[in-house]
């Protein structure tokens, strides 16, 4: 074999299994990412903001959430208890790599009791989170370091795609590449990320394993006066907001709170959608967050990805990227101009957006949906719902098919393991980083077995 191991994908999936199988003295490695390495991912304007060393992650915010509830599914696969400890152990190598000690939030308290109460009271499932904000200046740096870590002691290949997985009946043997060669693998590690959902699922068909369709998450991101949030977001950073809607009974919540933040477009091939962040060091004078309506779809229907995709388009197609609409001109029935823009009370921090009509793009059904929580929210914080909060859409999350796997997170190909947001287990920071940790130390285990 030409390595022990084969990484494919640099996200934090993937780098956090290169990390583990290093302090378990394996260095048999070979990382292979499509994207860019960290030296040329220069700002969040490169053409594929999702791919590159670090993943979707590297232009985020950095947002390490400690609740097992939140941001994937390993709960299923271990206890509690163990997953609690996992998920602290993951942060505790993220600090060691340059995250901020201090950047920590939602500590339980009387305040946030009394705030989930509320939340009830206006119809919200309010989920109190622990969250490390490392700040979108900040994830560069902890990257890049992490890169030190691995340069020299394991190979690693950029702008390097991985064509598909070998395998012919049996165990997997390695991985072929795009160029047509092959690289020979005793174990294989996949850990395409958010933009290899596709990938995924191709490569799951052709080795005929096990998955199950996730659901897609369709919305818009919410921008507003920072002090209409302030009293939630001065305790909790972050709050997540659940909603079933009346009309539908559709489960709608909120994601990716960015408090004193910006709104930017995300680029995904030719595809854009809007996303928010945050920094540590800089606010701007608004909030953004997202709110997202989640959609799962049941036979003959199999291809979630395609439908958000198919809404996305419809908004580039009419804007030729992001659509920007007041509250109250989505209410009276009306698209927003430039001049309706400039007197909103709300300044939007993307400029680019193009004023427009969501109703052109989001189907009734999502728009209702959002409507409703806007209302909820409406209650528990007043001012949310002005006619002056600016909807920027669409804002779509691409989950993976889930693949089926054991405990340790490998696939019904032996010796094939499957990780982090790409796999469909994961759906954040924290959990991607920790299920890289998983598959990475089963595989050091059976190492150090054979070798015995």
């Amino acid at each position: 074999m030409d390595y022990e191991v084969i990484i494919i994908g640099a996200g934090p999936a993937g780098i956090f299994s290169a990390l583990t199988l290093l302090e378990r003295g394996i260095d048999s490695v070979l990382l292979l990412e499509q994207g860019q390495g960290i030296h040329d991912r220069l700002s969040a304007s490169s053409r594929d903001i999702l791919c590159g060393w670090g993943g979707a992650g590297a232009y985020s915010d950095g947002k390490l959430t400690f609740s097992p509830e939140v941001g994937g599914y390993l709960g299923e696969y271990m206890p509690p208890a163990t997953l609690q400890e996992l998920l602290t152990e993951t942060d505790d190598i993220f600090i060691r790599h340059g995250a901020p000690r201090e950047r920590l939030f939602g500590d339980t308290s009387p305040e946030v009791e009394a705030l989930v109460e509320r939340a009830r009271r206006a119809e919200l499932e309010f989920i109190p989170t622990r969250i490390r904000h490392m700040g979108t200046e900040n994830c560069r740096a902890v990257l890049l370091d992490m890169y030190k870590s691995l340069e020299g002691r394991v190979d690693l290949r950029m702008n390097c795609r991985a064509a598909g997985i070998l395998a012919e009946g049996g165990p997997v043997t390695g991985v072929r590449l795009e160029d047509g060669s092959a690289v020979t693998g005793r174990f294989v590690i996949a850990a395409p990320g958010r933009s290899g959902a596709r990938w995924m699922k191709d490569q799951a068909e052709a080795l005929g394993l096990e998955t199950r369709v996730s659901p897609v998450d369709i919305g818009v991101r919410v921008e507003l006066p920072a002090a209409f949030l302030s009293e939630i977001t001065d305790l909790t950073y972050e709050s997540k907001l659940i909603y079933y809607s009346r009309t539908f009974d559709d489960r709608v919540r909120t994601f990716c709170m960015n408090p004193g933040g910006e709104v930017v477009n995300e680029r995904s091939g030719d595809l854009i959608t809007v996303n928010g962040h945050s920094f540590a060091g800089k606010k701007s004078e608004n909030t953004n967050f997202a709110i997202l309506v989640s959609s799962l779809f049941t036979e003959p229907f199999r291809d979630p990805i395609a439908y958000g995709q198919y809404i996305a388009r419809l908004a580039n197609l009419l804007a030729g990227g992001t659509i920007v609409q007041r509250l109250g001109d989505l209410l009276a029935g009306r698209r927003s101009t430039r001049a309706r823009i400039d007197r909103c009370l709300t300044s939007p921090t993307l400029k680019e957006a193009v004023p427009g009509d969501l109703s052109y793009v989001l189907p009734y059904r999502h728009l209702k949906d959002i409507i409703e929580m806007l209302e909820a929210m409406d209650r528990l914080a007043p001012g949310v719902s002005s006619r002056h909060t600016l909807l920027y859409g669409v804002e779509v999350k691409f989950y993976s098919n889930r693949m089926g796997v054991t405990k340790d997170l490998e696939t019904a190909v032996e010796n094939l393991f499957a990780v982090g947001d790409g796999a469909g287990l994961t759906r954040g920071l924290l959990q991607a980083a920790a299920s890289g940790i998983v598959a990475a130390r089963a595989i050091a285990e059976r190492i150090a077995g054979r070798s015995r």
